[in-house]
């Protein structure tokens, strides 16, 4: 397994750092850094703080993921499903969480609300071309490889 440093910045002292939960995980989890807590209603949205900044080595990127615990128990997910932190980016990372179920949901400061995964990054070339080569699959799209 290869490992990179990944600068972090606490705005506050009393951040919670990311941290990973097990020694197989993927993802670090992301805190709230919260003076309140935030209750969200049902189908609410909300960027909630995390009181950190990174620097990613050159060549990498951060994505950030929901947590499927909160997303199965309680429909808390990410509005943009998985948001991506490039290595230029420098402000507080910040979480878009909306809350998909019909009951109210409160995030307290401290609890964990994504999780971010480190990768690499593969930069494309483009290249305009008069047609593609052909697969079995063709054109078929949208569950056309599923039942019939």
């Amino acid at each position: 397994m290869q490992k990179i440093t990944l600068k972090i910045q606490k705005l506050h002292s009393d951040v919670t750092l990311p941290s990973y939960q097990t020694e197989g995980a993927a993802g670090m989890d992301l805190c709230a850094y919260l003076s309140e807590p935030v209750t969200l209603k049902s189908l609410e949205r909300r960027l909630i703080p995390t009181g950190i900044k990174i620097e990613l080595p050159h060549g990498y990127e951060a994505q950030v993921r929901p947590r499927s615990g909160m997303s199965i128990k309680h429909g808390i997910t990410l509005v943009n499903c998985v948001g991506t932190i490039d290595e230029d980016y420098r402000g507080e990372l910040c979480v878009p969480v909306i809350n998909l179920s019909t009951e109210e949901f409160t995030i307290n400061n401290g609890d964990r609300i994504a999780q971010m995964v480190i990768a690499a990054v593969t930069k494309a070339e483009t290249k305009i071309v008069s047609e593609l080569s052909d697969t079995q699959r063709g054109e078929g799209g949208f569950g056309s490889t599923g039942r019939k």
